[in-house]
């Protein structure tokens, strides 16, 4: 986390504004705990991070989730085709929009639409001629955040069916549940693994 010349995060910052490495998975290993110093990490697409000393266990999963971006397996989805899947990735982190698409990319999903924050996305929705199949979308973002963009969803929009898939590094409980009592289809945390996200793409697609 802490090198002499530069910071995780810098190094990380670093490689994806580079366009030959911009896709490299990275990995942190850091005895750091403090959220506000993580998060930046998490936001910038970390495949994993992993405590000092870290067990067998966590090296394991870090690996698979690695191999798992590096040569995934397209969504197989009963009730959608996948090419024709419809996506509205909701996130003020740019880095973050760019790690959530590469994911959704390697799973076979190229309709991609991007907002910046609920604000944006509230225009997106009242602007686009067609609909949307899934809706992932941070939690901490400036003037709407996740849940306020949920809210919008769910009671101004009056749409009860869209799945929502919120992707955060939020650790409040109280504030998470307060999110899914307010329709949220699932959580998932920062950093994730493509194996998560793809189940609960499963999940929250063919059993609607």
């Amino acid at each position: 986390m802490y090198l002499p010349d530069m910071s995780a995060e810098e190094l990380l910052i670093e490689i994806r504004h580079h366009d030959a490495w911009h896709s490299i998975p990275f990995m942190l290993i850091s005895s750091e705990t403090k959220f506000d110093a993580l998060d930046p990490i998490r936001q910038a697409g970390v495949m994993a991070i992993l405590p000092k000393p870290f067990d067998h266990k966590d090296l394991r999963r870090a690996l698979k989730t690695t191999a798992d971006f590096i040569d995934p397996e397209e969504v197989v989805l009963q009730h959608f085709d996948v090419e024709a899947l419809r996506v509205l990735v909701v996130d003020d982190s740019l880095m973050a929009r760019k790690h959530i698409s590469r994911v959704l990319n390697n799973m076979g999903i190229t309709q991609i639409t991007l907002a910046i924050n609920g604000k944006e996305a509230v225009e997106i929705f009242s602007n686009s001629q067609e609909a949307f199949d899934l809706i992932i979308t941070d939690y901490n973002m400036p003037e709407m955040d996740g849940q306020e963009l949920i809210d919008y969803v769910r009671k101004d929009m009056a749409n009860t069916y869209i799945p929502i898939l919120m992707v955060t590094s939020e650790d409040n409980q109280t504030r998470l549940s307060n999110v899914q009592q307010s329709g949220v289809s699932a959580i998932c945390d920062k950093p994730f693994d493509p194996s998560t996200v793809k189940d609960m793409l499963y999940r929250v697609l063919d059993e609607i």
